[in-house]
């Protein structure tokens, strides 16, 4: 479950890149290497995030800490995933249904604004995380 938290913790950087390239000037390169791989990234973070609230929906009978962090883990990870793989989730799966296009679109209108903040959400949740899987 640490790798979890340690993905959610990239994925909140890839959100946030300023606050990494605040810190690490030289990891510009490395963002750039990303990159080209973000919309395949964001839509496999979107569909694990997705899948990670159908399992806490189903498991809502095991209530507690872990559940609720699971639960909102899952929440900004597909949020996240969303936001960055917009465009690869646009051409593969929207674009065939011009109604689920504009929702799409709607959608990230209202989202992107808040990408910063979901991203440092990430990073807060994801150390969060590490430390309660070790706990």
């Amino acid at each position: 479950m640490i790798i979890y938290g340690i993905t959610l913790i990239i994925l909140g950087i890839l959100a946030v890149p300023s606050l990494l390239l605040s810190r690490k000037p030289d990891a510009k390169e490395l963002l750039d290497k990303i990159t080209p791989f973000q919309g395949w990234i964001g839509l496999a973070f979107c569909l694990w995030g997705i899948w990670g609230i159908i399992s806490a929906v189903l498991n809502m009978g095991a209530m507690g800490t872990g559940w609720i962090l699971g639960l909102a883990v899952s929440i900004v990870t597909a949020v996240l995933g969303f936001l960055l793989g917009y465009g690869m989730i646009n051409q593969l799966l929207l674009s065939k249904n011009e109604e689920a296009k504009e929702k799409g679109a709607e959608l990230l209108a209202k989202l992107a604004p808040l990408q910063g903040k979901f991203g440092m959400a990430a990073i807060i949740l994801g150390i969060i995380y590490i430390v309660f899987s070790i706990l």
